[in-house]
């Protein structure tokens, strides 16, 4: 019997050996295949006019910015413009007064507008004019 046992011990031990092969997949002799696909796009091809096109929106979009920052530079002039005539005009004012105050310290009256002063600038008289 212990022969029968080492017979039937050596079988299945090659069965379970002969299994384990067959089913291992190292030694299954298979190769493992890759799929490479390559993608390769070539350019749209483009006509001059598009070329063209392309350019001239290019363009464009250059002088829009350029024209934006131009007149962002002219409104920020225009404010400072508006403060200095504004200090002008104050300092106009408080003349105003002051020679005001003199004429009437001296008792001078204020020439009356006539009819042909009306709409002349300063100055435009006919008898500044020489003849």
């Amino acid at each position: 019997m212990t022969a029968r046992k080492k017979l039937i011990f050596i079988c299945s031990a090659a069965v379970i050996c002969t299994l384990i092969v067959w089913f291992s997949p190292a030694t299954g002799g298979k190769e493992k295949v890759y799929e490479i696909r390559p993608e390769v796009t070539l350019p749209e091809y483009r006509t001059d006019a598009a070329r063209a096109i392309d350019a001239y929106e290019r363009l464009m979009e250059r002088y829009m910015n350029l024209t934006a920052g131009n007149f962002t530079r002219l409104g920020s002039d225009s404010r400072a413009i508006l403060s200095k005539l504004d200090a002008v005009e104050a300092k106009l004012d408080e003349l105003s007064e002051r020679i005001a105050r003199i004429e009437t310290e001296l008792g001078i009256e204020e020439p009356k507008p006539t009819d042909s002063d009306v709409g002349q600038e300063p100055g435009d008289n006919d008898s500044d004019k020489i003849q």
